[in-house]
């Protein structure tokens, strides 16, 4: 016996070998820098926010950087792509000693910014009047 069922209706058509991949075997492959995944088609930029109040800033970060808004030392361990709180001294590079304040500047070798793609894209309308507006534009007002 070949079969686990032996229900009519229960593989009657199956192969006997069985098949190479499926039905997606003659789709292209997906071209090289093509996007993929939840941004794909939307327009997306590397952002490096703050871990603090989630601020827009600039990438390039010296030794002494705050934060534009909330002024929380961005060259930290906690602003730092490195960051993993599984990691041994919460860290994926291999630093000789632990760092205590993992929320105050200090001068690692190893510090990179946490840089992220910013999915929200840009808003058609920032408050509800300006969303009014632009509906009263599209349809036209009625008087």
């Amino acid at each position: 016996m070949d079969r686990k069922y032996r229900q009519r209706g229960y593989q009657d058509n199956a192969p006997s070998t069985p098949r190479s991949g499926g039905p997606f075997d003659d789709r292209p492959a997906r071209l090289e820098g093509a996007p993929r995944g939840r941004s794909a088609g939307r327009p997306s930029e590397e952002v490096f926010r703050c871990r603090t109040c989630h601020e827009k800033n600039d990438p390039e970060v010296a030794l002494a950087a705050l934060c534009v808004k909330c002024r929380a030392p961005l060259h930290a361990c906690a602003q730092c792509r490195h960051f993993d709180g599984g990691a041994p001294f919460q860290c994926r590079q291999p630093i000789p000693a632990p760092i205590s304040a993992k929320s105050r500047a200090n001068e690692c070798t190893f510090y990179e910014p946490a840089v992220t793609l910013d999915l929200t894209g840009r808003k058609a309308t920032d408050t509800p009047d300006q969303a009014r507006s632009a509906f009263d534009a599209l349809f036209g007002k009625k008087k």
